[in-house]
């Protein structure tokens, strides 16, 4: 008999290498030019990070909403995003590209990130718009084209 493979309601996604793992963040202009030239974040802040692509263009609505204008890839050591996960998470419905949200649910990380867990941040802005300037333009196919792999993250 055909059994359909179903996602888990909840599942954390993201890009990820052996050595790390992928979240982002939307913030100010401002707050954006201060960690991609500092490489870090100010020390004390909690912050509120995604593993998904998709949540974090819902999130800004594609980096238009007022705060919330850009968006960072910020790439963390395996260990740092393990205990990052164990400050603050919520679970959320993942969004398509369209921001409809789907019937599974992704992560949402609130924490404070310690600069050893960082190991790059980089800004995301420009695709997650040239993804809604498609999308906008009934350009489905190649907006897909875009949007980050984001495997099945495995917890250690």
């Amino acid at each position: 008999m055909f059994e359909e493979k179903r996602v888990p309601d909840r599942q954390i996604r993201a890009v990820q290498t052996e050595t790390t793992v992928r979240v982002y963040l939307a913030c100010s202009p401002a707050a954006a030019d201060a960690a991609l030239e500092k490489q870090a974040f100010e020390l004390g802040e909690t912050l509120q990070l995604t593993p998904s692509f998709r949540l974090a263009a819902h999130d800004s609505d594609n980096g238009r909403k007022p705060g919330h204008e850009r968006v960072l890839a910020v790439d963390l050591t395996r260990e740092g995003f393990e205990r990052a996960l164990q400050e603050h998470i919520e679970w959320v419905p993942e969004r398509d590209l369209d921001h409809t949200p789907l019937n599974f649910q992704a992560i949402r990380i609130g924490s404070e990130l310690r600069d050893e867990w960082i190991t790059g941040i980089t800004d995301v802005t420009p695709v997650m718009r040239d993804i809604a300037g498609l999308l906008a333009t009934d350009q489905l196919h190649l907006a897909v084209k875009l949007v980050p792999h984001e495997p099945p993250y495995e917890l250690g």
